[in-house]
Parts: structure tokens; sequence; C-alpha cells
């Protein structure tokens, strides 16, 4: 295995690697306390759109975890700041297919959110943007109104293509189901935010201050997390018992860097760490 050195910032995931749904992985207490013990900075950063930094920083609590917002990474954070680095939020209005997480983060940056069914026409104006977030409150009008929008030339932004979600009673479907609903009745393909584009992990470097060199990303999908490190420049840590099995690593054409069985093993590894490495 290659030497498990010059570790100083991390990535990290969160389905999958920190919990599954509402449950806990083991030994999930112990491996925030290395980190803290370690005084290694780190940012969770997910796909998931649907939740607030603080909405997590809750979920963790309830788990026994203190953490703080700034320490919070989603796609729809990432994907809010994108859209403020090339558009006016001032003068831009979008629509949302998503939940709380993508709808706060677009109005903290000051973008106008449009309703059901407000479209180009004589009397009215639709979106300029259709931003599209894992959404249980996923509806027939929402589709509509986002498929609408996006026909009349609004551009497309995918806050993850994820296809599937990992919880508690195994894989479901993920934002990359609604993305391909929409791309089927547009004809239009996504921009896509999170992982494994490059946009988020590097929005996570900046706001670690680290380098690439000393950054590792710890992730349990191939597809996302580890192609995104790869993408970005990074080295990863892939754990076992989430999304990708050691089957599909055989299979894989691209490679994490390491490979551990679980969590807990992640915490022992990060224990031997010694005062250079780090």
């Amino acid at each position: 295995m290659n030497p498990f050195t010059d570790i100083r910032a991390l990535i990290i995931d969160m389905d999958g690697v920190l919990w599954h749904g509402n449950q806990a992985v083991p030994g999930l207490t112990d491996f925030f306390q290395i980190l803290r013990d370690k005084n290694l900075p780190f940012i969770l950063a997910t796909n998931n759109a649907s939740h607030t930094p603080q909405q997590y920083v809750s979920k963790l609590a309830e788990m026994g975890v203190v953490i703080e917002p700034k320490e919070i990474m989603t796609s729809a954070l990432a994907t809010a700041m994108y859209l403020t680095e090339n558009m006016d939020p001032a003068q831009t209005r979008v629509f949302v297919v998503g939940e709380d997480g993508a709808i706060q983060a677009l109005q903290e940056q000051g973008f106008t959110l449009t309703g059901l069914y407000e479209i180009n026409g004589p009397t009215s104006k639709g979106a300029d943007v259709v931003v599209c977030g894992k959404d249980h409150t996923l509806t027939w009008d929402k589709l509509a109104t986002a498929t609408l929008n996006i026909r009349a030339g609004a551009q497309f932004i995918g806050t993850n293509d994820d296809n599937t979600l990992p919880t508690e009673l195994g894989l479901i479907h993920g934002n990359g189901a609604i993305l391909a609903a929409l791309q089927t009745a547009t004809g239009v393909s996504p921009t896509i935010i999170g992982k494994p584009e490059p946009i988020m992990y590097q929005q996570a470097i900046s706001r670690l201050g680290a380098d690439l060199s000393e950054t590792i990303a710890i992730g349990d999908k191939l597809e996302t997390d580890i192609l995104g490190a790869i993408r970005t420049g990074i080295r990863s840590l892939m754990v076992l018992g989430g999304v990708s099995t050691e089957a599909d690593l055989k299979a894989s054409e691209y490679q994490p860097t390491w490979v551990m069985q679980d969590l807990r093993a992640v915490t022992e590894a990060l224990g031997t760490l010694k005062s250079g490495n780090f």
C-alpha cells in the first residue's frame, strides 16, 4: 500500500462513509476525535444538496459529533458559489428543483427564486437558470416548470449527477435520475457542479487553505468521490461498506490511493501519523 504520509487536510464524504441513512457507522465518534486530537482540518463534502449546513450539524450532534457549519460543504453551496462567480445574483432568476439546502444557499447569495409555472410570456418572466438537486418533495409541476424553462433557454445546472443514494434500506434513486428525466424532456445536458467534477473539491481546498499535495479525499463511491479526487489532482482513500465494492475496484480503470475496510480502519491509520506527517 502507498505510504500513509504527508496528510494535512481532509475532504470527507458523508453518505455511505459516516452514516447510512440515519444510522451512524461504527466508530464515528472515535474518527472525529482523532481528527481533533491530531489537529487535522477537514471539510465534510457531500453531493447531497437537500440539507443545509446547520441541518448536517444537527444530524451529527445527534450521533455524538460536534462540528461547525464552516466544516460543511454541500453541492448546493458549491452551486451557489459557482453561479455567483459567473453571473450577477441581483440580475438572475433561478427555478429550483430541490429542498432547503439548495433554496437557502441560493437565497443567501442574493438570487431571485421563481415559482411554479413562472415562464417567459407577454406579461411574465421565467427563470434564467434551473438548478436541480435531490428533492423529496418532487412533483409533476416542478418537473414541468423546470422543463418549460430549460426549453425556453434557461441554463440547466445539476448540483450532482449521482444515480443512486445509500440508505439504511439499501441504494435508492439519486439526483441523477431526476436530471435524466429533465434531459429526456428537453434534449439539454446539465452542467454538473458536484463530484466527480473538481469544482466542489477545489472550493473545499481553498476554504481549508491547503495544498493539493497535502490534501486527501475520503469516500465510498468510485465514480464520484474517487474520480473527483483524481480529476482534482489529490490523493484518495476509499472506504468499503458504502456504494462501491471490491469487485467494482477490480473492474475500474482508475483506483484510489488507499482502500480501507471501514471508518475504524481509517481512524487507526490516522492514529499512526507522526508529527512530521501532518
